[in-house]
């Protein structure tokens, strides 16, 4: 059963494989009657299956400036302007390892990760594709390996737009020119933010007007652009993908250990929350989230308000994830939060309040019935005081909730993202689908 969590949608590449690994072992035992040269023999037989199985899935890399990506690593004391942002880029973006894992982590995979650092992460995965070529013509898709969400996130406060803008505006020039953008006009082109779709949407150079301004270049409109938080309005081209985890195995038994811990584990608490209010968010429910989970017997908060509490310990967080059979997640500062990520990985069903906090955004990795891996409750019904969270929780038996809990558990794999340093060709990731996504998408778009 574990296994099939694994291998789910790879199917369609194994048992070709297989044949072709049988097709090869016969042709090696008999190579000595018929007096073909081994090693030719052998690199011909290679080569094609490894033609085969890229087939439709070849992807051409830019080789940018080193100012359009290491520099910016380079550059890690100015990426926020309130955390020291070098620590996190260590170990190809994860962060450093969590030492001293304890019974609440396995002993190994896991990382201090920030939530902000997937344009770094994303791009040392995709150094590790299998199917990369240095001929742009065969390619199927071509990205532009442009750390985006980095870039603007250094800059974000600053009032300057002219330096907020500078390279985005040098990279689109650069691309304008290259014979690679001229032949489809960047229909076949994509690139990654690890930021959320509002922090590219800025109308206008006024420099108090928030963000960047990438998503409302014309140019982009023909791209596949990839985000941790898409626009859900009649934004085509913008695709969801998971924030990373602290979590990044590097074998395919880490991910079935993992796995198997997470099913087995005792939920003494009802449902959880991770956050804090939020007082001057008017139309956030962040406040009657908390106090309902005060008041109740079955709820154990994390406040992360307090001083006290360390909500960027993996430790901590996931103790109380563990510990959950239903995690709440509210809107934060946008719809999605990390937190529903946490969560998941940790087996704890996700209860969401507003429909873009996950139904409108991860398209290629949730199911599309929601109701087998979540709960929704209107947020309207908790702001206006209709409904208790713990009365709707608590009207769900012992099958319902052991089915979501085990849907929840089978989509770990892909919600995760591998270690870049590690090849685990038997455990598909976020990369893995989103690489899947975006070769669909551009098909499509060619006519093909």
């Amino acid at each position: 059963m574990l296994k099939t969590t694994l291998f789910h949608g790879t199917e369609k590449h194994f048992f070709p494989l297989l044949s072709l690994l049988i097709l090869l072992l016969f042709f090696l035992s008999i190579s000595s009657y018929i007096h073909l040269p081994y090693s030719a023999f052998t690199l011909s037989i290679l080569t094609d299956s490894a033609t085969e199985m890229c087939t439709g899935r070849y992807i051409y890399v830019y080789d940018l400036p080193s100012k359009f990506n290491s520099d910016i690593i380079q550059d890690c004391h100015n990426l926020l302007p309130w955390h020291h942002m070098c620590p996190s880029v260590s170990n190809m973006g994860l962060g450093p390892h969590v030492r001293g894992t304890g019974s609440v982590l396995t002993e190994t995979g896991w990382h201090f990760t920030n939530q902000w650092v997937l344009d770094f992460i994303f791009h040392n995965r995709m150094k590790q594709y299998g199917c990369l070529t240095s001929n742009s013509s065969q390619a199927n898709a071509i990205f532009v390996p442009y750390y985006a969400g980095l870039d603007t996130g250094r800059h974000l406060w600053s009032q300057n737009i002219t330096e907020r803008d500078s390279l985005l505006v040098e990279l689109f020039d650069l691309l304008r020119s290259r014979p690679e953008w001229l032949a489809k006009g960047g229909r076949d082109h994509f690139l990654l933010s690890g930021r959320t779709t509002w922090d590219f949407r800025r109308q206008g150079d006024d420099g108090h007007l928030w963000g960047g301004k990438l998503l409302t270049l014309p140019e982009v409109k023909n791209m596949t652009v990839l985000l941790i938080e898409s626009c859900p309005w009649g934004n085509e081209n913008e695709f969801a993908i998971p924030y990373p985890t602290n979590f990044h195995p590097s074998t395919e038994s880490q991910v079935l250990a993992w796995q198997e811990k997470v099913r087995s584990v005792n939920r003494q608490w009802l449902f959880s929350f991770v956050g804090a209010k939020r007082p001057d968010q008017v139309r956030s429910i962040r406040d009657q989230v908390v106090d309902q989970c005060l008041n109740s017997t079955q709820c154990n908060l994390l406040d992360c308000a307090s001083p006290e509490t360390d909500c960027d310990s993996p430790n901590t967080t996931m103790s109380l994830f563990e510990s959950s059979t239903f995690c709440l997640e509210p809107p934060g500062d946008s719809p999605t939060r990390r937190s529903i990520f946490d969560a998941m990985l940790a087996g704890c069903i996700p209860v969401f309040f507003n429909p873009h906090s996950a139904y409108t955004q991860y398209r290629w990795y949730l199911p599309t019935n929601y109701t087998e891996y979540s709960v929704y409750i209107p947020e309207d019904d908790v702001r206006e005081g209709r409904v208790r969270i713990e009365e709707v929780l608590s009207k769900y038996n012992a099958e319902q909730i052991g089915e979501m809990k085990d849907t929840v558990i089978r989509l770990i794999p892909t919600l995760i993202y591998k270690d870049p340093s590690h090849k685990i060709e038997s455990v598909r990731d976020a990369f893995d689908v989103a690489i899947d996504g975006v070769l669909e998408r551009v098909k499509s778009l060619m006519g093909a």
